[in-house]
Formats: C-alpha cells, structure tokens, sequence
C-alpha cells in the first residue's frame, strides 16, 4: 500500500516536471522569434500563474452551481454527515462542507482549493446504493484527494493545459501574421519552415498536453485509492463500491468534460482502450485490482 502510494507520487511529480519543461520550451520558442528567450519564457510562466489564480479562486463555486449541489444537512443525512467527520478526525483535516446532487447515478467527488475550504460531493444514488463500508470507502477516496491537495495540484494540471494550447496557437499566429514570421524581412524559404514548425505545434503540442493531464489524473486516481484504503484500513469497502459503479450504467446528468476529471469515476461512462488512453481515470477493472491485492 505505501509502495503503491509513494509510486504514484513520483510519478505525478515527473509529469509536472514535463509539463513545465513543454512550457518553457514553447515560450523559449516565442521568445526565441522576438528577439529574448527570457521574455518568452517569462511571459508564458505568468499566464500560467494569472490563469491558475483565477481557477483557483473561483473554480470550485462555479462547479457547484453547474452541478445543481444543495448543502446536505445532519437532520436529513445524518449517517453520511458522521461518517464525513469521523474520516476528516482520522485525516488530521478540517471537516469539508458537504453537499448532494438529486442524481441517480453512482458519483462523488470534491473540490475546493486547500483542505479549509473544501467540499465533498455526493449523488443521491450513491446514498441509495452504497452500504456503510462502502459509503466510506468512497468518502475516504475523497478525503484523500482533499488531504493530498489533489484538487490544486489538478487545477495546476489544467492551468498548464490551457496554457500549452493558448502558446501554440500564439506562436502559429505570430509567424502568420507578422513578428519573426514575416515572409518579406525573412524570406521565402525560412517563412515555409517556421510556417511549417507552428502548424505541428499547433496541433501537437495540445495533444501531448492533454495525454500528459490524463496520465496524471490517473496516477491523482490511483493514489486516492491508495490513500483512501490506508485511511479506512479497508481495501474492500471501496473495491466493492467500485464494483457497483462499473455495473452502474447511468451517468450524471449535469457532469461534462470539463467536470469529469473530479468525479470518483469517470461520469461519462466512456470506455474501450482508446478511450480509456484519453481518459481522466484509469479503468475500474484495473482499481480494483489494485485494492484488492492491498
């Protein structure tokens, strides 16, 4: 279990490490195009920074009000509002806020963007469907999203996402529209080839960028399982929860793509190889798995 732990931290940390590396490079290349590396590099670190405190701020209000969330109560949840303080006691955290959607779908998951100001999600047909031991193994799993900082570590994650993207498309349209691409101060030939560099960037950066943000949220997964196991010292509370959630073939009405990466389980109920190499989760087959050799 604490193998499993420490493997996914690493993990995760190359990743981030990569994904700075593909920012520097592309803002080294913009730089590069007007004349400083530095005022490349410089500028794409700060969008990432204004994009990642905005995020940050804001981002978890705007995801319970897409959610249609409503604030649960300890008169008409009461089980679920014990359980959520017990694990928070046994985290060493502030008790998150807890709320649920009116969704039959089996679904959780929490934002918010440090452990004081957190939230735990809920669906109504998880409340419906789980046990005790399996309730908590869920409850657990995000507890420990929130005790790992997961949810600010992914905020980052789609920050640097946003980014990649938004230095690409600067870049095409930099040597398209004029800067270093100016075809009659630069001349035909080199025109043609920085033309030619932008277009794969533009179309490849984004990809790697997004392949990298569903490796980590995946590894961001597994290691909440892991946690989360830790926590209860119950492996099997959440491989059996997990086991009721792929037999479960509804989806979250108010989930979306930007949303899914949050959830216990992808709330889109895509599956396949190829899907799953461009998922925000890693299969259900392959968590339980995992708990269960635990």
């Amino acid at each position: 279990m604490y193998e499993e732990i420490n493997r996914n931290k690493r993990n995760s940390i190359l990743l981030i490490i990569l994904f700075f590396v593909l920012i520097a490079v592309l803002g080294s290349i913009i730089g590069f195009l007007y004349g400083s590396f530095a005022v490349g590099l410089i500028i794409s670190l700060f969008l990432a920074g204004l994009f990642f405190a905005i995020q940050y701020y804001k981002g978890d209000k705007l995801i319970l009000k897409l959610s249609g969330a409503r604030k649960a109560t300890k008169e008409e949840n009461a089980y679920l509002v014990n359980s959520v303080e017990s694990l928070s006691l046994a985290a060493g955290i502030p008790k998150p806020e807890i709320y649920i959607i009116q969704d039959d779908a089996l679904n959780a998951f929490a934002t918010g963007r440090d452990p004081k100001h957190a939230k735990i999600v809920v669906t109504t047909g998880l409340l419906k469907k789980m046990n005790r031991l399996e309730l908590e193994g869920v409850l657990a799993h995000e507890m420990s999203h929130i005790k790992n900082y997961d949810i600010k570590f992914m905020l980052l994650v789609i920050t640097l996402v946003g980014i990649v993207t938004l230095i690409s498309d600067f870049f095409l349209r930099s040597v398209i529209y004029g800067g270093a691409g100016n075809r009659n101060s630069k001349g035909g030939g080199l025109f043609a080839v920085m033309l030619i560099i932008a277009i794969i960037l533009r179309i490849l950066a984004p990809i790697v960028a997004y392949m990298m943000h569903f490796a980590i949220s995946r590894q961001r997964e597994y290691l909440a399982d892991a946690s989360g196991a830790l926590l209860t010292r119950y492996p099997e509370g959440l491989a059996s929860a997990l086991e009721k959630i792929k037999n479960d073939n509804s989806v979250v009405a108010t989930s979306n793509k930007a949303t899914a990466s949050m959830y216990i389980s992808n709330p889109l109920k895509k599956g396949g190889f190829v899907n799953n190499l461009f998922s925000t989760h890693p299969s259900l087959e392959s968590r339980i798995k995992k708990l269960r050799k635990m």
